[in-house]
């Protein structure tokens, strides 16, 4: 028993420093395409890992939580909007990983559009000013853009990224 926490702990604490650094090296590298309203996040491509081991889903949550405490053009409030939303996508994402196409977690790979573009949506729409005179035309700009960055990242690179490591069988232990 003591291994398999051992293992949990491990991976979770991996996850979160490959999300981290990939994330601070994606914003120094190119500023700004980890942290506007359309992002396009290389490392939310980690978040198909809970499709194959429940340890990323602190380990993602962590990662971005750290992610966005040291991206300084992130809006304060986002510390814990990313972070809840983060939670929820990979949480969902565990839950539905036996929901698959062609052995593919495509509907989890849905959930971080979803969370993520409803979440941060919503957030960006109240706290940034924006050009919109309504409330939900803004909500529905801020969050297909926050979305669609997303399904880019989960589906063009996440759904290579899974079928790659379900061809390791590196998580064949939580099958």
């Amino acid at each position: 028993m003591k291994k398999k926490s051992t293992r949990f702990l491990v991976e979770a604490a991996l996850i979160a420093g490959l999300y981290t650094a990939l994330t601070y090296g994606q914003g120094f590298l190119f500023p700004g395409t980890t942290s506007m309203a359309i992002q396009f996040r290389v490392s939310e491509v980690l978040c198909l890992l809970a499709a194959f081991t429940p340890a990323a889903i602190p380990g993602l949550t962590v990662g971005c939580l750290l992610s966005n405490i040291v991206n300084l053009t992130v809006l304060p409030m986002d510390v814990i909007f990313g972070t809840v939303a983060s939670f929820l996508a990979a949480f969902a994402i565990y839950k539905l990983r036996k929901v698959t196409i062609k052995g593919l977690p495509v509907i989890g790979a849905l959930m971080p559009a979803l969370f993520n573009g409803i979440i941060i949506g919503l957030e960006i729409s109240i706290f940034i000013p924006n050009d919109f005179k309504s409330g939900l035309i803004a909500f529905l700009v801020t969050a297909g853009s926050v979305a669609l960055g997303e399904l880019g990242v989960c589906l063009i690179l996440g759904l290579p990224f899974a079928y790659a490591i379900k061809k390791t069988n590196l998580f064949k232990d939580y099958n």
